[in-house]
C-alpha cells in the first residue's frame, strides 16, 4: 500500500470514547427506576428494545438517548410517572455531552503519521451539531481534508461518499469500531475496510462481519501505520 490512499476513519469510539458515557447514564437510569422485579440486565435489555425500535426515527445522540430513556421509564416504572422525573431523565442524556473529551490511545500522533502520506476524511454519524462539537473538542479536525457528519451510514452514504470526493473506491478504506455501520456497508460499496474493536462498543452496531478480503483487523489505532 505505498501508493496514497483514501482513510476515511469513524469518530465515536474510535477516535474518541463515546459509548461508555451512554452506558454510564444507562447504569444511572436503572438506579433510577429500581424496580422491584427486574434485574439489572433484564432492565438494560428494555432500554436496547426501546432504542432499536426508535433508532429510524430518534436518530442517534444524546437527545434521542434521552427520549429513550423517557419512554423506558413510562413502560417500565412502577410508580406515577411524574414530569420532574421525566428532566432527570433528561439530565441523565445532557450530561454525556459534559464529559471530557477523551481521546483513544495513540490516535493523535497516528493521524498526524497517516495525514503525511494520505487522504483523510472523517466520517461520522449522528446529530449534527452535537458531532461537530466532539469533532472541536477532539482538537483532531485540522488533522483531516475535510470532516464530514451524516445522520447514517448505510451502503448508500459510502457509495455516495466516493462518488462526490472522487475518491478511487479500491484505494479508499473506512476505519472504525462498528461491524454494522463502519465495516459491512463500507465492504459492501466496494470499499476496503479495517475493523478496530472497542471493548464497549454499542450492542445495537454489533452484528457479524462479512467475511471479504479488503478487511483487516487490528487490536489498536496505531497499528494502521504497519498497513498504510
Amino acid at each position: 500500500m505505498g501508493a496514497r490512499q483514501h482513510l476515511v476513519i469513524d469518530g465515536d469510539d474510535t477516535l474518541w470514547e463515546n459509548n461508555i458515557f451512554f452506558e454510564d447514564a444507562a447504569e444511572a437510569f436503572i438506579d433510577f427506576l429500581d424496580h422491584s422485579t427486574l434485574g439489572r440486565d433484564q432492565v438494560r435489555a428494555k432500554l436496547e428494545e426501546v432504542e432499536r425500535l426508535n433508532v429510524a426515527s430518534h436518530g442517534y445522540g444524546s437527545a434521542a438517548f434521552g427520549r429513550n430513556l423517557q419512554e423506558a421509564y413510562h413502560r417500565l416504572a412502577e410508580r406515577q410517572v411524574l414530569p420532574e422525573d421525566l428532566d432527570h431523565l433528561m439530565s441523565l442524556a445532557r450530561q454525556v455531552m459534559s464529559q471530557p473529551m477523551q481521546l483513544r490511545p495513540a490516535v493523535r500522533e497516528t493521524l498526524e503519521d497517516l495525514g503525511g502520506r494520505h487522504d483523510l476524511t472523517l466520517f461520522t454519524k449522528g446529530e449534527h451539531d452535537e458531532q461537530v462539537l466532539k469533532v472541536e473538542r477532539s482538537g483532531l479536525g485540522e488533522l483531516f481534508d475535510r470532516v464530514i457528519v451524516t445522520p447514517e451510514k448505510d451502503v448508500a452514504a459510502y457509495t455516495g461518499l466516493v462518488a462526490e470526493h472522487g475518491f478511487d473506491a479500491g484505494a479508499t478504506w473506512m476505519i472504525g469500531n462498528s461491524p454494522r455501520s463502519d465495516i459491512n456497508p463500507a465492504l459492501a460499496a466496494g470499499l476496503g475496510a479495517v475493523f478496530i474493536p472497542h471493548p464497549r462498543t454499542w450492542s445495537l452496531e454489533l452484528t457479524d462481519i462479512t467475511a471479504c478480503d479488503r478487511l483487516l483487523v487490528l487490536d489498536g489505532f496505531a497499528r494502521l501505520l504497519d498497513h498504510f
